[in-house]
């Protein structure tokens, strides 16, 4: 049951309540607004990189799981991430937009597995490393929004998968800063990742996206989902 719950939250971040609205036509102003809407993303997030602390919920809907966490996110365009946990437990999940490591300290364990399958076309929170991808990889969708303070964005992916059914976005009206990130998948399953604390336009070493598996340490190969 928690390996499962672990997986689903690195599938999905790695890793949020977009069925409770309808949809809605989509009208000529709707279109204008929401190219403005992924202009302004694509400009904030043009940078070499940026860093954000995050706090994380993971929800097993058919058992009735809560699963929460928090850490601090690197990211390097294009493709780098860098999650690291600091609650619950220590944990630290790096790519370099080909490989993926999962370090558990804990455990003196390392998940090894190809970065492609788990965060590729932009799946889960895998696109703020390349926020171009929500063009590419997705049908957004402008939606009525929860607060005064915020665009509400849902994408639907192109390749829709079973641990991706639809992502919804929280932006920031005045930044364009990515403030919530919601994914669904096709079991009912949501992540939420709420990003706070933006360090934008910096350029983070090439050595946090890199990973030197410990001498003694557990490998384990990763299959894809």
């Amino acid at each position: 049951m928690m390996q499962r719950l672990f997986r689903m939250a690195v599938a999905m971040i790695v890793m949020v309540l977009g069925a409770a609205w309808p949809a809605h036509e989509c009208r000529a102003d709707d279109a204008a607004d929401l190219d403005k809407i992924l202009h302004g993303i694509e400009t904030r997030y043009a940078g070499n990189g940026f860093a954000a602390a995050f706090f994380q919920e993971s929800i097993l809907k058919a058992m009735r799981i809560t699963d929460t966490a928090e850490g601090h996110l690197t990211v390097k365009r294009p493709g780098k991430m860098r999650w690291e946990y600091t609650i619950p437990d220590p944990q630290t999940i790096i790519t370099d937009g080909d490989t993926m490591w999962i370090h558990r300290p804990l455990d003196n364990q390392v998940m090894v597995g190809k970065a492609p399958a788990y965060f590729g076309d932009g799946k889960g929170a895998g696109f703020l490393s390349d926020i171009r991808q929500i063009r590419k990889s997705f049908t957004v969708h402008l939606q009525p929004a929860e607060s005064d303070k915020h665009h509400r964005l849902k994408l639907l992916p192109h390749n829709p998968t079973a641990e991706l059914a639809d992502i919804v976005l929280s932006v920031a009206k005045t930044s364009f800063q990515i403030d919530q990130v919601v994914t669904h998948n096709a079991y009912g399953d949501e992540t939420r990742i709420v990003l706070s604390d933006y360090r934008f336009n910096i350029d983070p070493e090439e050595t946090l996206f890199r990973y030197v598996v410990p001498e003694g340490a557990d490998v384990i190969q990763m299959e894809q989902f």
